[in-house]
């Protein structure tokens, strides 16, 4: 029984030192905690520029932008406002009578020049969709534009809309495409009629001869409105040989005349209202037919109108590429 107890204690202490010994167990590794992902940045929304930095951006508006200087209104329109302003291209002050814009710019005519630009600017953001609702608007001069839709087309009193919600900082810019003049400032420009146009453009030598043998110089420069349909020079130059030097002749007078009155229709008619005739009378008496082909617009089904609203003081000039004849 003694040899067994001390058996059993040997197992006892041979299991211990063999624990002892045996290679510690090697620990499981822990899993990485999860990298935790960077939030997105938001990308900043493009800084709006205010009405002045907009136009000198543009490029379209150098003589807007200009002019604004000379008038001293350029801390005026960065300022809070918001404004609408219709901003005249640089096309819709060239097509002033010539010399208009030099003779504004002089420090002398400040006054006159700074109620123009007042006329172009509405006091609020009126985004093109509330100014098809209007039928006029009050300007910052004191003096309301008329406002019209017409053929889908916005006009403000006879400027054309043609680029509408320019957003700015400071409010909104729709593009016109004449300048808009005050009511006196109107009546006080020097009046350009439809001769006096016809004898500055250069490229109707011919019908201002004729007008003059035909003694229509005085009707056409009268106060009208009128409606022209003038061929150029090259149109007169595609009349057979002869015609022309013929109805030139004192003796063909009246037959000249009928031949341009033919050319002449009563009243203002634009080409947005002449896309939708089907035929004009004309002063002559006898109508020309209207047809709309592939966008292009004919009279006669074969006299082409190839540049329309050439306005004047006294009308508006359309060009055509051939003369036209009455019908016999």
């Amino acid at each position: 029984m003694k040899r067994f107890s001390m058996f059993a204690i040997l197992l006892v202490v041979a299991s211990l030192v063999m624990a002892a010994c045996a290679p510690a167990a090697t620990p499981t590794p822990e899993p990485p905690a999860p990298t935790a992902m960077p939030e997105p940045t938001a990308t900043p929304e493009p800084m709006l520029k205010d009405i002045v930095d907009t136009a000198v951006a543009d490029g379209r508006f150098t003589t807007l932008v200009a002019a604004v200087g000379a008038a001293g209104l350029v801390d005026t329109l960065k300022g809070e406002g918001p404004f609408t302003v219709f901003a005249p291209t640089d096309d819709a002050f060239a097509a002033l009578p010539a010399g208009t814009v030099d003779e504004l710019l002089k420090p002398e005519n400040k006054q006159k020049l700074t109620d123009i630009l007042l006329y172009h600017v509405v006091s609020g953001s009126v985004m093109a969709a509330d100014v098809t609702a209007l039928t006029s608007a009050a300007t910052v001069l004191g003096k309301d534009v008329a406002v019209k839709v017409d053929m889908g087309n916005v006009y403000i009193n006879e400027s054309k809309v043609i680029i509408t919600d320019i957003a700015t900082s400071n409010g909104v810019i729709h593009v016109i495409d004449s300048v808009l003049l005050p009511p006196s400032e109107d009546a006080m420009m020097e009046k350009n009629t439809i001769v006096d146009i016809a004898v500055a453009d250069g490229r109707f030598t011919t019908l201002v001869a004729a007008v003059q043998a035909a003694g229509l110089v005085e009707t056409l420069s009268g106060d009208g409105p009128f409606t022209v349909f003038a061929p150029t020079d090259d149109a007169f130059a595609a009349l057979p040989a002869g015609t022309l030097d013929s109805l030139l002749l004192p003796e063909n007078k009246q037959q000249l005349t009928d031949i341009l009155l033919y050319h002449v229709v009563s009243g203002k008619v634009m080409a947005a209202d002449v896309v939708t005739l089907t035929s004009a009378p004309t002063v002559l008496g006898k109508d020309v037919t209207v047809t709309v082909k592939d966008g292009k617009v004919f009279l006669n089904d074969t006299v082409q109108v190839i540049i329309t609203d050439i306005e004047a003081s006294n009308g508006v000039i359309h060009v055509i590429d051939a003369v036209l004849l009455p019908p016999q």
